[in-house]
């Protein structure tokens, strides 16, 4: 899930519609609106966000900050002008990336990724990795071959490899696949994307790479150990 931050309603709407184009859920704010929503967020909801989007509002300075004592997740900062003064200050405020407008989503997505895969130690570049996801929409590589996928069961797996060898329950999945703010949909949805995609795996693999339990919800495999040699798929048969 993606967050646009623009004081800017028509800004905040464009973006949306550019990233439902490309199968990511998105939440547009203004400044005012951003501040009060991050006081209030919890845990759940902070670890559903992917990136947030910081366009043009009069504090935007000031909110990377704000965002950093709740949030890890890439800030990209968008720029009207390029102007040295303006890009410095953006990233002397905590921004991790700048760019200038206009820019097309898809390149959004990219560059988040390559910022997660730096800052969060992402493995998709990981040679040994049995499981390589790419952030930015590209169907991942199972066992060293393409596998397609669904949008929401990519989404499902890229956010369990971020967060790998962690649990995730199914609240926190639905926020980020469908959104925080999605009533159309009932969270127990994600037991049927998440049974399709384990069967998907287990044909590619040989075996379940994904753990579920009761209360816990769901995690991944430290697959790096698998691919050493370490996992006898006898006893996942």
């Amino acid at each position: 899930m993606f967050i646009v931050i623009d004081d800017r309603e028509t800004v905040t709407r464009g973006y949306a519609a550019g990233f439902d184009r490309e199968g990511v859920v998105s939440i547009g704010f203004s400044s005012k609106d951003f501040r009060e929503w991050l006081q209030s967020a919890v845990g759940n909801d902070v670890l559903a966000i992917g990136a947030f989007i910081l366009g043009d509002c009069s504090d935007r300075t000031s909110i990377p900050k704000s965002i950093r004592n709740k949030s890890h997740a890439p800030i990209i900062a968008l720029n009207n002008l390029k102007q040295l003064r303006d890009t410095i200050e953006l990233f002397e405020a905590g921004v991790d990336d700048v760019v200038h407008v206009p820019i097309h989503v898809r390149e959004i997505l990219v560059r988040t990724a390559v910022i997660r895969r730096r800052t969060v130690g992402q493995s998709a570049d990981t040679p040994t990795s049995l499981i390589r996801v790419f952030l930015d929409g590209r169907d991942p590589e199972i066992g060293g071959s393409t596998l397609a996928l669904p949008r929401r069961e990519l989404r499902i797996l890229e956010h369990l490899v971020a967060h790998q060898g962690k649990w995730l329950t199914k609240t926190q999945l639905f926020n980020a696949i469908y959104g925080l703010f999605d009533a159309s949909f009932d969270e127990n949805v994600i037991e049927g994307h998440v049974s399709k995609l384990r069967k998907k795996l287990r044909n590619h693999l040989g075996y379940d790479p994904i753990e579920s339990k009761r209360y816990m919800g769901y995690r991944l495999d430290d697959l790096r150990k698998r691919s050493n040699g370490e996992f006898d798929p006898s006893r996942h048969n």
